[in-house]
């Protein structure tokens, strides 16, 4: 669900007036790409009028006479494989350096060998499958969308909708099948977003709560509780991947989680295996545990240091410097890899707001850390039982720290989150028999997904957020949904468009793409 009220600009540096100018810039340029939408339109429906009375052939490819079909669409394939295959390999060589640098290793920067050696940079494979999944959608839609035109020879919704659902089986180029789960449940929360907006814009439905200003935040909590309470309760929910980037994330170790989910369980606690785990930390006076113990204490919980403060402050300090490599390269990598001339007209520019906006996020992640420790501290301060509810409330206490965050990057954090909690909780009813388990679901529904979020891109695209419009249009080469018309045919908002593009500030573009490159929301990188 989405809040009704649109979120609020991104706080930037630059004065009221230039704010205002790129607001009015930013509404300009909708309204003329929704009047060329328009148009278009209109002319397939003329030349579906005049097909009708004259018997003539399929309505014109967007790609323009001078180019094939074939040609188009395998032209679209190799561009976006290369962008996601060179986004993924970057985002891998950026975490190596930092991993050398952090080392102290300085002089191995400059040596290729260790830099991006197979064996420690080992992305090829799963670069490779990225790129098969982002360009085999991108050049199986383009086919099938002039396949489409010409068999049915009109241009009607129903195309994009047939188009997108089939290309969407190109997920099957991960064989992961907890990845395509997370994927298709994200895109599912996506299509119910476009979906609601849309009825909510033709005044046909509206969620109560939905004007709230913090909505984003309080869906963001909601789905953290879910997450923090699978992790503790039951970490098989969650995809292998995430249980690691959250494990060392956090400073508590899974010996220790394990005995808190049996101790809330009533289960025998291994006792053994935990002191031995203590030992081996340096720890010999702590509390001598029961078989059954009633809660576990916090000289166990943090068995590195006596005090609960020190220990919440030590955390959030160990997780910003864990966690800056990776915000940092999801945020710069794929900024320079798709928009490499900008990068180069300003790369200190862009360099600086990849490291505010990586600084910011990081910091956001260690609060979260560091608010989630204190939770569980402080209940054993004023209890004397666990239970476990306790790390459900302690996950929505602690994604309030999501308020650092940019208004509107809190609602695609929320939405990011909101499909791991909808696969966690899909998982624990399936495995308690209250839902069937059906075979490559996950296929399926992210095929379906796709067809209606094709739809909402051509047909609805205000409906969509700014964040997922733009990188899809990206992605598919900005050919579908703004299809540039033969210089013949070009009426004067296209032209205008054209001049506005061209006029814009330099200076006010840059900061824009910079912060768009911000929002970049990536799979986990396993072995941070």
């Amino acid at each position: 669900m989405a809040p009704s009220s649109p979120p609020s600009p991104p706080i930037t540096d630059n004065s009221d007036p230039e704010r205002r100018l790129r607001e009015a810039e930013d509404r300009l340029r909708d309204a003329i790409e929704e009047l060329q939408r328009r148009q278009r339109r209109a002319a397939a429906h003329a030349f579906q009028n005049l097909h009708h009375h004259n018997n003539l052939d399929s309505p014109p490819c967007d790609h323009g006479p001078d180019e094939s079909c074939i040609a188009h669409a395998i032209g679209n394939l190799c561009q976006t494989f290369l962008l996601s295959y060179g986004v993924r390999v970057g985002i891998g060589i950026l975490l190596r350096a930092f991993k050398l640098a952090r080392r102290q290793s300085y002089s191995s920067l400059l040596d290729l060998k260790q830099l991006v050696s197979e064996k420690d940079l080992m992305v090829r494979e799963e670069a490779c499958r990225i790129g098969l999944l982002f360009g085999g959608f991108t050049g199986s839609y383009h086919a099938l969308r002039c396949l489409f035109r010409k068999l049915r020879k009109k241009e009607t919704p129903v195309n994009a909708i047939l188009a997108g659902s089939v290309a969407g089986f190109s997920i099957l180029a991960l064989n992961d099948s907890n990845r395509r789960r997370t994927l298709a449940l994200y895109l599912l929360a996506r299509l119910a977003q476009c979906a609601y907006n849309s009825a909510k814009s033709k005044n046909k439905f509206h969620l109560w709560g939905s004007h709230w200003r913090h909505g984003d935040s309080l869906l963001f909590s909601l789905s953290c509780a879910q997450v923090m309470y699978a992790f503790v309760m039951r970490p098989e929910s969650l995809p292998k991947s995430y249980q690691d980037f959250i494990q060392k994330t956090g400073p508590v170790a899974a010996p220790v989680y394990r005995a808190v989910r049996d101790s809330c369980r009533g289960h025998p606690v291994d006792v053994a295996s935990l002191h031995a785990f203590l030992s081996r930390r340096g720890k010999s006076d702590y509390v001598k545990l029961e078989e059954f113990p009633s809660i576990i204490p916090c000289s166990i919980i943090h068995a590195g240091t006596n005090s609960c403060l020190a220990h919440e402050v030590n955390a959030t300090s160990a997780t910003f410097k864990k966690t800056f490599p990776l915000y940092f390269s999801l945020t710069f990598v794929p900024f320079v890899v798709l928009h490499l001339q900008k990068f180069t007209a300003a790369p200190f520019r862009t360099f600086w707001f990849a490291v505010k906006g990586a600084v910011r996020s990081t910091a956001f992640l260690s609060a979260f850390v560091g608010i989630f420790q204190a939770v569980i501290c402080l209940h054993r301060k004023v209890a004397s039982k666990d239970h476990k509810l306790v790390y459900w409330i302690a996950g929505g206490i602690s994604a309030l720290s999501v308020l650092l965050e940019k208004k509107a990057r809190r609602g695609e954090l929320a939405l990011y989150v909101l499909p791991r909690s909808v696969d966690s909780l899909w998982y624990i009813l399936v495995n308690r028999h209250l839902l069937p388990k059906i075979r490559n679901a996950e296929v399926f529904l992210f095929s379906l997904c796709m067809g209606g979020i094709m739809y909402y891109l051509e047909y609805e695209p205000e409906t969509m957020a700014p964040f997922l419009r733009g990188l899809i249009r990206r992605f598919l080469a900005s050919r579908i949904s703004n299809p540039s018309p033969p210089p013949s045919n070009q009426t004067a908002s296209y032209t205008y468009l054209q001049a506005l593009d061209g006029i814009a500030t330099p200076k006010l573009q840059e900061r824009r793409d910079a912060e768009s490159s911000e929002k970049y929301n990536l799979e986990s990188i396993p072995g941070l």
